[in-house]
């Protein structure tokens, strides 16, 4: 086997807050990239997949553990790699040309070299004729097109990638990702490897070779394996499917690691890290969670994440926390990558709007521990109200600045939702409220 280009040993990130605790972001992990392979990182909002990136590339250093460059720490030996970014990057002041000359200028490279190089990079990615074009000119296709001529036009040993076609409409992000292919097989990339950041599953078994799978909170390898299909892939073939709907057992089953859809392939796979005692709260709103459970219900109680993905023309990122949203209030199940509605589920999706709040109040409150914290704080305050703030600081012992914002967020919307307590912004404090409903009231009246 050849020697890998890039090595992580144990590489960490964390962040220590004032009162010297520690947020990790990244667990010790370790991950090498090999030449010849384009290797996928996948992974749900908030596992850490750019910071990941980053570390890898030598933009970010590692709390602890060293990232290895062939052989030799990027500290002293500053790897040869390029990036290409999801929101372009371009200088909007400089031409089409200018802004692929721009990386070699920064490295000494003369004027004639630069300008050669830099043409021929611009016809490998077929922007022959719009060198003298300035970024708001272009449209979004063209502009990431510039990004890989841009990116190449240095010669990178490892080119990454992060989420680079994720800001482009449909039609133009599966134009780009044959075109990249296209150069990559017919081997008229001056680069060795690649390793690209997606949130989109297909995606990722449409280009890789290898797929890394990661978990959160913080994130971690969860699974690692090879791709074993010839180019080109057909997303109906038996065996992209059953790649497809691997991945998404794994993302949507962080406790169990499902059988390996290739027969004696085993992959890698690390044990998920204890629970915190503030379990991270899915980024979805309560409108989406009732939408997913009506169509649970009217489809028979149950749906496949892939199809219904697919059906609904959502990503991976888009649909999951709604999906786990609806699991950790106990209204679905989540087996063999089938999404199933629960009784309770079915008693919310049947419910009219007043019962409905009912329902997500009794399940927010016996699964979801920040909600139950404030519910119980709340009613032992003898004026039933109390700042925001103390529920920041409370997070932030357990998340991240922006992961913290997002939680509240989040917090609010349910727990206003389901009348468990009222927020005022401009005062910056949260009141109990008491429910339209008693919990027991009678929930047989469904929906018409």
């Amino acid at each position: 086997m050849e020697s890998p280009i890039i090595q992580a040993r144990a590489v960490e990130k964390f962040y220590v807050q004032a009162d010297a605790n520690r947020i990790e972001v990244i667990a010790p992990t370790d991950l090498d990239i090999f030449p010849g392979k384009i290797v996928a990182l996948l992974g749900p909002s908030g596992s850490g997949k750019s910071t990941l990136l980053r570390m890898l590339t030598g933009l970010s250093v590692p709390s602890s553990g060293e990232v290895f460059w062939h052989g030799e720490p990027i500290s002293h030996h500053p790897p040869n790699v390029a990036i290409v970014f999801q929101s372009f990057a371009l200088f909007p002041w400089l031409n089409v040309l200018e802004n692929v000359e721009a990386p070699l200028e920064a490295r000494g490279v003369g004027a004639i070299e630069r300008r050669k190089r830099a043409l021929k990079m611009l016809d490998t990615v077929g922007l022959d004729g719009f060198e003298t074009a300035y970024p708001k000119e272009l449209s979004g296709g063209m502009k990431q097109r510039v990004g890989f001529a841009r990116a190449l036009v240095v010669e990178p040993e490892v080119l990454f990638m992060d989420e680079p076609f994720s800001a482009l409409d449909v039609l133009t992000a599966e134009t780009l990702r044959g075109e990249l292919l296209e150069l990559w097989l017919g081997k008229k990339m001056p680069t060795t490897a690649i390793f690209v950041v997606t949130h989109n599953i297909e995606e990722a078994v449409l280009l890789a070779d290898r797929v890394i799978v990661l978990g959160k909170n913080p994130g971690h390898i969860r699974s690692d394996f090879e791709i074993g299909l010839a180019y080109p892939r057909d997303r109906k073939a038996t065996g992209f499917v059953e790649f497809v709907d691997y991945i998404y057992k794994i993302m949507t089953q962080p406790d169990v690691e499902p059988a390996s859809p290739v027969p004696g392939q085993a992959p890698t796979a690390v044990a998920r890290t204890p629970r915190q005692k503030y379990q991270m709260l899915p980024h979805a709103r309560t409108g989406g969670i009732a939408g997913l459970l009506e169509l649970l219900h009217d489809g028979g109680g149950q749906a496949d994440l892939y199809r219904l993905a697919e059906k609904l023309a959502l990503d991976v990122d888009d649909l999951l926390p709604i999906v786990e949203s609806a699991t950790l209030l106990g209204f679905a199940t989540l087996k063999e990558g089938d999404v199933h509605i629960t009784p309770e589920g079915v008693a919310f999706a049947e419910a009219d709007i007043l019962n409905r709040k009912v329902l997500f109040r009794e399940a927010a409150l016996k699964h979801v521990a920040i909600l139950q914290c404030i519910h119980s704080v709340l009613k032992a305050k003898s004026d039933h109200s109390i700042p925001d703030e103390f529920f920041h600081d409370i997070l932030d012992e357990h998340f991240s600045q922006d992961e913290v914002e997002r939680q509240f967020e989040t917090a609010m919307n349910w727990g206003r939702y389901a009348e468990i307590f009222d927020h005022d912004p401009q005062s910056g404090r949260l009141v109990l409220t008491e429910p339209v409903l008693e919990p027991n009231h009678d929930l047989s009246a469904a929906k018409p």
